[in-house]
């Protein structure tokens, strides 16, 4: 079973909308490890706003502020701060429902050092999403943007228990679990992209196209190789049977009232009309199935770009014609696109639509719209160390190697690393360097195997020259461990070297003993090499006269 996502950037409802760039996470859960009395796991609901840590999880303590425990008001005013001690864990701050929206108690969370913020529901109810105020609702919301840390709304009776416990001394610990907030990974994500074509509903339409526009390189790339399938969509609504000669559905609507879009400006007399909006969603979807069909769903994504390039409803090119010439531009077929979208004025269904309707009932709106949280959610759908390279770009790395090396094995002659970063977070596995995998468990120790493996600091082994000629006792089976080649034997040596030869009978002869004649022979002190004097393997040439 593939990973499945999905992104819905429009809702409307019947005559008039509103567009919303959002991203869809259907369900998340966390546990209390501590207190014994609350140990568990429980259900929450993350808010249409800030960054989960989608695929991983974060553990910290719940703290309940004295004062400002509804958190509307900046926490700096009473003198409160939340920022985590180094070495303690992160604070997950718990605030009540209420008197303020639930991105303003984010946003004062977030300033006062807060990890996250747990908000307690104030009645006994099913969870609901956070949601983020209606644009203009609010004044100098430009906050919202801003928020980057996890929220979760819990229950109400679960949040009175970690207030009694909170307030019997006991530590509350958490942790926040992201990788159930998306199926089980397999060997490709799949994720539905919810869109629009109308540029004319202000910033958002204009944070939907600049979103396409940067995604595009990364959603190709994942899948022309192969790690995704994509598919985009697009919501329509249909005209009640009582409103179907109104001016409003015949303007908004095509194929007699089936699929309609809202009026770009909100303004029937003026501009682009809702149908216009329907025809070229249908064109958009159309495009898709016919560049699937042939095998580079990709091409989506240029058509897309280059239509809101060249195509603009405010310079009145938000046309067929128009379309067309991107169409052909890009090579594709636009006769079977042009046979897809039919006749828009016949009271026919129309296929495509259709199936859209159908698959668009029960879409929710949650998340952030950018492209690194929308590419750590694809991310998150592959197993880790399995995810592809772009999952490692500089704007996905946690970079936590940077730091005394994430606690992993590392050869600082050769300056091969077993510490590797992932949008998780570090890993540490012994890497392959050179096709030579090096092997071990990446903590404490990795070393190279296979021919190759005398390639990197010499397997760790000794090695010298003799008379012009290199000697070594790396093996290039690597399970053999050190060895010393032929005509060389291995002492243990310490703070002075020590050669052990053997004749007739065994005999130890110091470094300084040359020309020291022994029984079967006399050793001369020219025959002697020594590569090292700290507690390991020597090799030492052995002649005898």
């Amino acid at each position: 079973m593939s990973t499945k996502l999905s992104f819905l950037l429009c809702v409307w409802a019947l005559l008039l909308g509103r567009c919303l760039g959002r991203f869809v996470v259907e369900k998340n859960s966390f546990k209390i490890t501590s207190p014994k009395s609350l140990k568990g796991t429980y259900e929450c609901a993350i808010g249409n706003f800030g960054v989960p840590k989608y695929g991983g999880t974060m553990v910290g303590s719940v703290v309940y502020p004295k004062v400002n425990q509804k958190g509307c008001s900046n926490f700096t005013d009473v003198n409160a701060s939340f920022q985590s001690k180094p070495g303690g864990f992160p604070t997950f701050l718990l605030v009540d429902r209420g008197d303020c929206y639930f991105t303003l108690k984010a946003w004062n969370a977030q300033n006062a050092g807060a990890a996250a913020i747990l908000v307690a529901d104030d009645r006994t109810e099913t969870l609901i999403t956070m949601d983020t105020p209606e644009e203009g609702n609010v004044t100098n919301d430009d906050y919202v943007e801003k928020i980057s840390i996890p929220s979760a709304l819990i229950s109400k009776s679960l949040g009175g228990s970690i207030k009694d416990a909170l307030s019997n001394g006991e530590i509350v610990y958490i942790n926040l679990d992201w990788r159930e907030a998306l199926p089980h990974p397999d060997d490709r994500v799949e994720y539905e992209f919810w869109t629009n074509s109308n540029d004319e509903c202000g910033p958002k339409c204009d944070s939907i196209i600049n979103f396409v526009k940067s995604f595009k390189g990364a959603a190709q790339l994942l899948e022309q190789k192969g790690f995704t399938q994509f598919t985009p969509h697009y919501i329509t609504w249909f005209c009640p049977e009582a409103f179907l000669l109104s001016k409003q559905c015949k303007s908004q609507c095509i194929n007699n009232g089936r699929y309609c879009a809202p009026d770009p400006e909100q303004d029937f007399n003026k501009g682009y009309d809702g149908k216009d909006v329907v025809v070229q969603n249908l064109r958009q979807a159309c495009f898709f199935k016919v560049a699937n069909e042939s095998g580079k769903p990709w091409q989506w994504w240029d058509y897309v770009t280059d239509f809101s390039i060249r195509c603009r409803m405010r310079e009145n090119k938000y046309t067929e014609e128009c379309s067309d010439q991107v169409i052909k531009s890009l090579g594709a077929d636009l006769k079977k696109i042009k046979d897809c979208v039919g006749d828009p004025h016949a009271d026919v269904e129309n296929p495509v639509l259709k199936a859209e309707q159908e698959v668009q009932i029960g879409k929710g709106s949650r998340g952030q719209l950018s492209k690194p949280a929308v590419l750590k959610a694809i991310c998150a759908g592959f197993q880790e160390t399995t995810e592809p390279s772009i999952c490692m770009s500089p704007d996905m790395e946690t970079n936590e190697c940077l730091e005394n090396n994430g606690g992993c094995w590392i050869d600082k002659t050769s300056n091969i690393t077993a510490c590797r970063d992932t949008f998780r977070g570090r890993v540490c596995e012994c890497p392959v360097v050179q096709n030579v995998k090096f092997v071990g468990d990446g903590y404490t120790h990795c070393e190279a195997s296979g021919v190759l493996s005398c390639e990197f600091n010499n397997g760790g082994c000794w090695r010298g020259s003799q008379s012009g000629r290199a000697y070594t006792a790396c093996s290039d089976d690597y399970r053999k461990g050190c060895e010393c080649p032929p005509g060389f034997r291995g002492v243990m040596e310490s703070n002075y070297v020590k050669i052990l030869m053997s004749a007739k009978r065994n005999r130890s002869v110091s470094a300084q003993s040359a020309n020291a004649k022994i029984p079967g022979g006399v050793m001369s002190a020219d025959a002697v090499v020594v590569c090292s004097t700290h507690d390991k393997m020597t090799c030492v040439s052995v002649r005898v006269f």
